[in-house]
C-alpha cells in the first residue's frame, strides 16, 4: 500500500470514487444529483491543491484533498472506496493529511463533514465547532470540525 500525489488525469476516477463513497451512506439518486458538482474534483483542483491517492497493486483505495493558505488548512475531500471501508484506510489517509498540513505550515485543519462521518473525525481528534450550510443542498447543515495540529514538529520528522 502506498500514498502518492494524484495525477490531473485522475479527476474523473477520483470524482467517481467520491460519489460512490457518499452514496454508500444510503443517499438516494435525487440527493446525489444535488451534490454531484461539489464532489467533483477538477483538473485545476488537483493541480493547485494537495491531493493524495492511496493505492495497492494499482487499485485506488481512497484519496484526500487538502487546500488552504496561511495558518488554516481545509480538508476538502477524504473518501474511501466503499468495499474498503472499515479497514483502517481512512485513518491512514487522515494521518498523512495531518502530516502534509504540518509541512505546509498549517496550525489547524477545518473540515465540513457529512453527518455520517462525524464519529470518524471525533475519533481522529477533531473538535466539533458548529455547523455550516451545505454548498449543494439548501437548508441542509453539515458538522464543522477543527483539528489543531499540536506538536507540529512530530509530524515533520
Amino acid at each position: 500500500m502506498k500514498i502518492r500525489c494524484a495525477l490531473p488525469n485522475e479527476s474523473e476516477q477520483l470524482s467517481s470514487l467520491a460519489l460512490r463513497s457518499k452514496k454508500n451512506w444510503g443517499y438516494d439518486d435525487a440527493f446525489m444529483e444535488q451534490c454531484c458538482q461539489e464532489l467533483t474534483l477538477s483538473v485545476d483542483y488537483i493541480i493547485n491543491s494537495q491531493v493524495y491517492v492511496m493505492e495497492e497493486n494499482g487499485q485506488v483505495l481512497g484519496f484526500y484533498g487538502l487546500s488552504g493558505t496561511g495558518l488554516a488548512g481545509s480538508l476538502d475531500f477524504l473518501f474511501i472506496e466503499p468495499s474498503q471501508m472499515n479497514c483502517g484506510y481512512g485513518k491512514k489517509l487522515w494521518l498523512h493529511a495531518v502530516k502534509k498540513a504540518a509541512e505546509l505550515g498549517f496550525l489547524y485543519i477545518l473540515i465540513d463533514s457529512d453527518p455520517n462521518a462525524k464519529g470518524f473525525y471525533l475519533a481522529m481528534g477533531a473538535k466539533l465547532q458548529g455547523e455550516v450550510s451545505s454548498k449543494s443542498i439548501p437548508d441542509r447543515f453539515l458538522p464543522l470540525f477543527c483539528f489543531t495540529i499540536e506538536g507540529r514538529m512530530k509530524y515533520l520528522k
